[in-house]
């Protein structure tokens, strides 16, 4: 489930045995059985909870999954590479990789990110919190003219290179050998009180249980502006019969013709032109061809010939690369709105590899896909996209190609999503085998429900490896660029794979970037592109070269270290002052910050108090946590009062972030089960499908806790759970205490 873990992620290719054994924990986007994925863990219950003394709290961390290898798929729009992704379960004694959703690529960069970053936290386990806070908006400032130079042929290359290092990943990775166990690897990794994660707010004993045995255990449903959940309910596609050309465009092209136009629509030859005998010359033919042609393939356009007495349909480029980025106009009836609004229902899938694989199929560019906010991997979520120009019906078609995706509930819209744009999340959450009793139980639920749980930034936010990603957003601001390359490339203890292990050996060997990007078969993770960025601009221009990762994930660098700040912050703020308000806390009045005074206090409550990301455009609490804040940032040569920074990107404006969060539409149950690989409640896929909702036994030899509960933008389920379990979320402790679960 994570990225560089040194776990083994076992590959098929589309002709291998579809048999999914108890160490093929995911599932393969091919058609081929839907089962919910098993868990590496016995189903044993976890060690005994940590104690209930809201003083004190330590615990591990979660992290979000991440892409991995290739499989290959064939389906009538013709064979497409896409990424798939083995995983295993996850326990409470391991990281929750649940949700986050704060800083979101913009659009022009959603085309950039089909792999994140080896070792930087994917800002996506993204379901609870999905992009930017409402009250935690970190400006975007425009790139500066030395991170921006040369991209393009860089972005060219990458592309170039993309097909090969997906063989090579593959290759080099079923060549692997398992070293110390994971447990071991680990024991570098974070705890809870390495990121300030210390406090709790309830007083109720904790009990364990274990979370995402299955995927389909966390269901996570969008919630959007106008406070509607999506839900796919309906497959059915919007007719339009003057404009919408018939099935039959899906099937009139052979597989050769495919290829070949698929090579002239990329530029991956030289020909300038396809030309495609009609072999039943009638008119009706003839259109079904040209409208196959520019449908499937964007940025190509047909005319009719006359060849030596035969007809042909000759496809040809009409305005150069650009088309291809580009829907054509002139085929999108006037009286429809320009995008085609659907609900993406998803298995085990991210929503950026999500889209990557739509835009594949449908042989379009990603960046014309808008939504509001990024889901995780290894989840059921449910949530809206909206695509530019693309029919509801080439939509659906895509139904019958893809295993774990299901599109539908389209409709056409003048405007396309925005990130952000939404009230939050609906999680739908399982927590197997639970050891509490149903007073333990009801007494945590009561608590989350009326009091909730401290907004720490969850686990995955700061990484997995022995090199948090705060520190390396501690060098950016500090300006010290040497620190920055050294501290995502040197060879660092614990979990990462075989190849970037090497890849950092040499580079420590020989500071030659080639060198060392001659080890790293996938150079489109944060590793490679420091390389190859090293490569172009040199070791004296390391502003530039790191200006070659994509700007989204250069800023999780400094936004993690923000983080970082807000979660000590919050414990000195509770350890202090308690769950009460007081004189000179922060409260927000619309999107303005304001203090507590001492004859206002009763009229608010801990849920109004906010505390700041550290920037230059914030106010600070007017009692002891100001200077608290002070001294942190001084005991890392950083000045509170100047937190602009000369590249502007790199510029902290800073946010405020509510220290309480109260989850709305909290309710649960406690099922009994004796099955632990039965789900334990109906998808959305399920109940399109007509299939009954599952039936308990009165006694069983498990039993699970049940949640539903919302969550808005931002926010961590996994911070809510800890609360309710009072147990640790990082994967060091959870592994360390029981690690059964791996064998």
């Amino acid at each position: 489930m994570f990225r560089g873990l040194g776990r083994r992620l076992l590959r098929s290719r589309f002709a291998a045995s579809p048999g999914l054994g108890r160490r093929h924990l995911g599932q393969r986007f091919l058609r081929l059985p839907r089962v919910p994925g098993r868990a590496w863990a016995s189903h044993g219950a976890l060690p005994g909870p940590r104690s209930a003394n809201p003083a004190s709290g330590r615990s591990p961390r979660a992290r979000s999954p991440w892409p991995a290898p290739t499989d290959y798929l064939g389906c009538c729009l013709g064979t497409l590479k896409m990424e798939t992704m083995e995983v295993t379960g996850v326990s409470m004694k391991r990281s929750l990789s649940i949700d986050e959703n704060d800083d979101l690529a913009p659009a022009d960069e959603a085309k950039r990110q089909k792999v994140s970053e080896c070792c930087l936290v994917k800002d996506q386990e993204t379901l609870g919190n999905d992009c930017v806070l409402s009250n935690e908006t970190v400006s975007r400032r425009t790139e500066t003219t030395t991170t921006r130079e040369g991209r393009n042929s860089v972005e060219e290359q990458v592309e170039e290179e993309e097909e090969e290092e997906d063989a090579l990943l593959g290759e080099e990775e079923e060549e692997e050998e398992d070293g110390e166990s994971f447990a071991d690897m680990m024991k570098h990794g974070l705890t809870e009180v390495d990121v300030g994660i210390t406090k709790f707010v309830s007083s109720h004993q904790g009990f364990s249980g274990i979370l995402k045995e299955r995927y389909s255990d966390f269901i996570v449903h969008e919630i959007g502006k106008d406070g509607r959940i999506s839900y796919l309910d309906n497959l059915t596609v919007p007719v339009d019969d003057e404009v919408d050309p018939s099935d039959d465009i899906f099937t009139v092209l052979t597989e050769e013709n495919k290829q070949r136009l698929e090579e002239l629509q990329l530029f991956k030859n030289k020909e300038t032109s396809v030309a495609l005998e009609v072999f039943e010359d009638t008119k009706e033919k003839r259109t079904i061809i040209h409208q196959a042609v520019k449908s499937l393939f964007p940025g190509l356009e047909t005319k009719t010939e006359e060849r030596e007495g035969k007809k042909y349909i000759v496809a040809y480029h009409a305005a150069g690369k650009k088309a291809l980025a580009n829907p054509r106009k002139h085929s999108w009836p006037k009286s429809r709105g320009s995008y085609c609004h659907f609900v993406l229902y998803k298995e085990n899938k991210d929503t950026m590899d999500a889209i990557n694989v739509l835009s594949k199929f449908l042989r379009v560019k990603p960046n014309i896909f808008s939504y509001m906010g990024t889901k995780d991997k290894r989840a059921i979520t449910v949530q809206e996209i909206a695509v530019l120009k693309i029919t509801a019906q080439r939509l659906a078609h895509l139904n019958k190609c893809l295993m774990n995706f299901k599109l539908g509930n389209f409709s056409y819209q003048k405007n396309p999503l925005k990130l952000g744009e939404l009230q939050g999340n609906h999680f739908t959450v399982v927590l197997r085998n639970i050891t509490g009793t149903d007073h333990q139980v009801q007494q945590a639920m009561n608590s989350l429900k009326e009091i909730g749980f401290i907004n720490y930034y969850g686990m995955q936010r700061f990484g997995t490896t022995a090199v948090p990603t705060y520190q390396v957003g501690r060098a950016i601001l500090q300006n010290c660029w040497d620190e920055v390359v050294d501290l995502i490339l040197k060879p660092r203890p614990g979990a990462e794979k075989g190849y970037l292990v090497k890849c950092r050996e040499e580079w420590a060997k020989t500071k030659d970037p080639d060198a060392a990007l001659k080890k790293l078969p996938v150079k489109r993770c944060v590793e490679g592109q420091l390389l190859r960025g090293l490569s172009k601009y040199g070791l004296k221009n390391i502003v530039s070269a790191f200006g070659i990762i994509p700007r989204n994930n250069r800023l999780m660098y400094i936004h993690s270290y923000q983080s970082y700040v807000w979660n000590n912050m919050v414990s000195k703020r509770i350890e202090e002052y308690g769950l009460e308000p007081v004189p000179g806390d922060l409260v927000l009045k619309g999107a303005t910050a304001t203090y507590i005074e001492e004859a206002d206090v009763n009229s608010y409550s801990i849920h109004d108090v906010v505390m700041p990301l550290p920037g230059f455009d914030v106010l600070y609490p007017k009692h002891k946590i100001s200077e608290t804040y002070k001294e942190m940032l001084a005991a890392d040569h950083l000045n509170i009062e100047n937190m602009k920074h000369k590249i502007r990107d790199y510029s902290l404006s800073g946010a405020y972030r509510k220290i309480i969060i109260r989850p709305q539409d909290v309710s649960w149950e406690v099922v009994s089960y004796d099955d632990p690989r039965i789900p334990l409640f109906n998808t959305d896929l399920d109940n399109l499908e007509g299939k009954p909702p599952p039936v308990f036994a009165a006694e069983g030899k498990y039993r699970a806790l049940k949640m539903d509960f919302s969550l808005p933008p931002s926010t961590y389920a996994t911070m809510a759970i800890r609360e309710v379990l009072k147990m640790d979320t990082s994967i060091k402790n959870q592994t360390q205490l029981n690690t059964t679960w791996l064998r």
